[in-house]
């Protein structure tokens, strides 16, 4: 189980250090940025499957009844939350995107009530109101919806609700969703080459590197995650998926220098608040619980 928890962690520390790459490329347009990110990815993906000699097994699972139609509804969701991100990282709004990634285990909780018919006990809605409060105070207060968190939160908890339909494991998933946009992919950056604005051919080498190394940081906690979740249960992995956020939020603040005002303040008080009395009264429950079996028997 150790090894288990050390390989969670490197996934986590590697999506919340993975800002520090993309401001590497900053300067670059966000949407090539995607488009390489696509390409590598899948191509990386791929030579994956196929080192580990899984095509066999992987083709058959592809002709399930709605299997390539649910993939390239994720795919196109995820490609708009890859894009939100790495927007947001380059133009400084690395806080706010670290909000979406606080916000996104509560939003996954009530979109399984709103499409699962799945039900919340009182105290887990009192979390819910504390996270809309937060939400709303810096919205009342700027006058400005926090559209960067709520794209972030609302498209990985629709990843993950559609996703949970799939048949495929993780590194298949992800290569038929990377699959489906790798020609959208390619038409994109064939465009931005034709319009002489892709960093291909007029870019620094080390351009040219970190684009190729695109595909790698993606892929790499992917399977860091995958292989964390055979070994140790996944309540102990969603312990720790605040600490990329965490990572993130400190970065913008301490490294990147954004701003983060009162109003801000007050509105990620009240999501850690409504995540720590969520975590609490969770815990409070299953100890109840426990105690109420022992009793009976």
């Amino acid at each position: 189980m150790k090894k288990g928890i050390w390989l969670a962690a490197g996934a986590y520390l590697l999506w919340g250090f993975l800002p520090l790459f993309w401001k590497q490329i900053h300067h670059l347009p966000p949407q090539e940025i995607l488009g390489h990110r696509i390409a590598w990815s899948f191509i990386f993906l791929c030579a994956l499957i196929r080192y580990k000699k899984q095509w066999t097994a992987f083709r058959p699972r592809l002709l399930i009844t709605g299997t390539k139609r649910t993939y390239l509804a994720t795919g196109i969701i995820l490609a708009g939350n890859w894009f939100t991100f790495i927007w947001a990282v380059n133009n400084g709004y690395l806080v706010e995107a670290s909000l979406g990634y606080f916000l996104n285990p509560l939003i996954t909780i009530l979109l399984g009530v709103i499409f699962l018919k799945e039900s919340l006990r009182k105290g887990q809605w009192i979390a819910m109101a504390l996270v809309l409060a937060g939400i709303l105070i810096p919205t009342l207060h700027y006058g400005r919806i926090p559209w960067v968190a709520l794209i972030l939160a609302f498209s990985f908890a629709f990843y993950g609700l559609i996703k949970k339909t799939g048949p495929l494991e993780s590194i298949e998933s992800m290569a038929t969703e990377t699959g489906w946009l790798f020609l959208p992919g390619i038409i994109l950056l064939s465009v931005l080459q034709i319009q002489g604005k892709a960093a291909i051919g007029n870019a620094p080498l080390s351009d040219h590197i970190l684009l190729i190394l695109t595909g790698l940081a993606t892929t790499a906690p992917l399977l860091l995650f995958t292989a964390a979740a055979r070994l140790i249960p996944l309540s102990k992995i969603g312990m720790m998926q605040y600490l990329a956020p965490t990572i993130q939020f400190l970065l913008g603040i301490l490294v990147y220098g954004e701003s983060f005002s009162n109003a801000q303040a007050v509105g990620f008080g009240l999501v850690w608040a409504a995540i720590i009395f969520y975590m609490i009264e969770g815990l409070y429950v299953k100890h109840k619980t426990q105690r109420l079996c022992t009793e009976s028997t």
